[in-house]
């Protein structure tokens, strides 16, 4: 290779980075299609972010300081048609509200303690002077039952972060105190978003026909959520076909971490709540691991309209209140168990010989205030997933919709049953043995 030679790849190499950097930086992007960006009231036309069942702490500005009220409190809560349990949570509801500012922002935030011991704030990832952090004892004296505190510092880096109480966090963490804080750019870099969503996930201990999370559970977790709703509770997500989307989760989990899979697209994780991902660093996944204590801010355009399920891949995450003591009954044949024990107690029936979906079309009675197996109808059946799932909802006209119908598939698209003359024609034989 000749110096000429070298020069010239140089120069193409150099010439793919500014290009995958001007991408970054909010060159057009390809994949957006021709629906119009979505200006927002943020810097740089950023969208404000939407907590799905859940809302944003009000903010007053006076003297250049923006000022907001968390008050701690018992909160009665549902997590889902059927499901109410005695929770503690900040401005009546479980999680604490979306705090929403932006980078530089002054902030004065007062914290009301209704609850029946002591609390504080930290602030989980921000940047701030050592005595507003919010551990108690350490950097403050607790906040005493019917006391408030005023915290204030300023915001001096954009990023997606959380806050919770550094007092008894194993109980009123698993009770529901937590939150998500958002804080914009005050020069936002990279293609602008349209949607912006935030959804903490959360596990809860409610043995059946209780009404009390229990906080000292260290493994058996069977009430699992997308911003305190199991589904069906769970709001769905509308976006636009084309449009870029942006969701930052975050886990405050007593115990796991979370691996969240979409489907129908593919994402690349943009940001932690440490900050920004590089674009150098970014890759394309379709699953994201959210560890205990972390946040992870995904971004992606779908292309395909739909109904696209997002869930949590532990597979007993996506059931409602499962219990989990059982012993394993797959492939046991009950029938003589099933006669001997019928004739004691008639409505008796072993369960889980055959696996455990279809339990909701049962409509087996349950204790009062459960919802164990319960999940929601869907277009064509019974949908057998709960807990830690939701649907996103892709969509040609996403403003004409409030989320509550089902996707239309055009004819011929979806998977059905099939027709034997054709099978028989593809030499397909479904008796066939192996």
């Amino acid at each position: 290779m000749d110096r000429r030679d070298f020069v010239k790849i140089g120069a193409a190499i150099g010439g793919a980075l500014v290009a995958s950097e001007a991408l970054a930086q909010g060159a057009p992007d390809k994949n957006a299609g021709k629906r119009p960006r979505r200006a927002g009231p943020f810097p740089g036309g950023q969208p404000a972010v939407v907590t799905p069942n859940g809302a944003t702490l009000p903010l007053v500005e006076k003297d250049g300081v923006k000022i907001g009220h968390l008050v701690a409190m018992p909160v009665k809560h549902t997590f889902a048609p059927g499901l109410d349990a005695e929770c503690w949570g900040y401005n009546g509801r479980v999680h604490g509200p979306t705090i929403e500012v932006v980078e530089g922002d002054r902030v004065r935030f007062y914290v009301t303690n209704r609850l029946p011991e002591p609390t504080t704030v930290h602030w989980h990832g921000v940047i701030l002077p050592n005595g507003m952090d919010g551990v108690a004892g350490v950097t403050q004296k607790p906040i005493e039952p019917r006391e408030t505190h005023v915290y204030e510092f300023t915001f001096s880096k954009a990023g997606t972060f959380m806050y919770h109480p550094h007092y008894d966090e194993m109980t009123q963490m698993a009770l529901g105190m937590v939150g998500m804080i958002v804080v914009h750019p005050k020069n936002p870099k990279g293609p602008r978003v349209d949607r912006d969503f935030a959804l903490v996930t959360h596990e809860w201990a409610i043995p059946a026909g209780t009404r009390r999370p229990d906080p000292n559970e260290m493994t058996d977790f069977n009430v699992l959520t997308f911003n305190a709703k199991a589904y069906p509770g769970t709001a769905p997500l509308v976006v636009g076909k084309g449009e870029r989307v942006r969701i930052r989760l975050g886990n405050l989990s007593a115990m796991d971490h979370h691996p969240i899979h979409l489907h129908g697209l593919t994402f690349e994780v943009v940001g932690t709540d440490g900050g920004e991902v590089p674009v150098s660093a970014r890759f394309p996944e379709t699953t994201v691991l959210v560890p205990t204590g972390s946040v992870r801010v995904i971004e992606f355009v779908p292309t395909e309209p739909g109904d696209w399920v997002m869930h949590c891949h532990m597979t007993h995450h996506m059931m409602n209140q499962m219990g989990h003591g059982f012993p394993v009954m797959v492939g046991a044949n009950a029938k003589k168990i099933d006669a001997r024990v019928q004739a004691l107690v008639p409505d008796y029936m072993t369960m889980g010989q055959s696996g455990m979906g279809g339990m909701d079309d049962m409509k087996m009675p349950v204790p009062k205030n459960a919802i164990p197996m319960r999940g929601g109808k869907g277009p064509f059946s019974t949908i057998d997933m709960g807990g830690m799932f939701t649907i996103l909802k892709v969509r040609d006209d996403p403003d004409a919709e409030d989320g509550s119908g089902w996707y239309v598939h055009p004819s011929g698209t979806v998977a059905n049953k099939a027709d034997n003359v054709k099978m028989k024609a593809d030499g397909i034989d479904p008796d066939v043995t192996f």
